[in-house]
């Protein structure tokens, strides 16, 4: 509120709306896909310089408690519920391409389709995409080589070339016997995890709203926060003129 306020007094805005007026804002169900516009429109500036990218997931704790009754025992147990926020990141800059916010339990891999889909929807040129083996199914291997880029994820201890797509059997002996320039390929992806920590360590780890809805909109803010913060960075170290809804 206090930088609400501040707005208001430096003329960003006629009024600074109470916070009870921003707390409705946040539960309402159209409010998703404009934040999700808002954040694949952050990152456009950066397509010039992004062509390596990584999908993951990473949790954000809520205030809401599943509880149940353990017959067993005679008494009720509780744990705390979280969503998810499954994102493409560009691994110089650390930008979100493209978010998508869920339940706990939806899995990572049939999420990498629609968030590369974005991706290359905002216009960035996919050349790598490393992932780790959440992500490793004939599927996600054809849409990334539908889009002209190189797949790197490594196999599980059990998979074998038998039945796999052309891609699938030449990336496993990729794996398989030139592990070393698979590896250097690979651990691009780490730059996931440092997008992870740096938006968890300025933005909060966990959400505030109650709401299911409001939740999943205060976890696309926070994505939307990350990215103009990283803009801002390359802005300066990279010496970018943004520019926003251009033609």
């Amino acid at each position: 509120m206090t930088d609400l306020r501040a707005c208001e007094e430096q003329g960003l805005m006629e009024h600074a709306p109470q916070y009870n007026t921003v707390f409705k804002y946040l539960a309402r169900p159209d409010l998703t896909p404009l934040l999700n516009a808002l954040v694949e429109e952050s990152a456009k500036p950066l397509r010039a310089i992004e062509t390596n990218f990584s999908p993951d997931g990473t949790g954000l704790g809520t205030n809401s408690y599943d509880r149940w009754f353990v017959h067993k025992y005679g008494e009720e147990q509780k744990a705390q519920r979280w969503i998810k926020v499954h994102a493409m990141v560009g691994s110089r800059t650390h930008i979100v391409t493209a978010v998508r916010v869920t339940e706990s339990n939806v899995n990572d891999s049939p999420m990498l389709i629609p968030l590369l889909a974005s991706t290359v929807a905002s216009g960035f040129d996919v050349r790598e995409l490393s992932a780790d083996k959440a992500y490793l199914s004939n599927d996600n291997f054809q849409a990334i080589e539908g889009v002209g880029a190189a797949a790197y994820i490594p196999f599980k201890t059990n998979s074998t070339p038998v039945g796999g797509s052309e891609m699938w059997q030449r990336l496993y002996y990729l794996y398989s016997l030139n592990r070393s320039e698979f590896l250097t390929h690979y651990h691009v992806r780490s730059n996931v995890e440092s997008a992870f920590s740096a938006m968890k360590r300025k933005f909060g780890g966990s959400v505030r709203s109650k709401v299911p809805t409001a939740q999943y909109n205060e976890a696309l803010l926070k994505v939307l926060c990350h990215n103009l913060s990283m803009l801002v960075h390359s802005t300066l170290k990279l010496n970018i003129d943004p520019k926003f809804w251009t033609p």
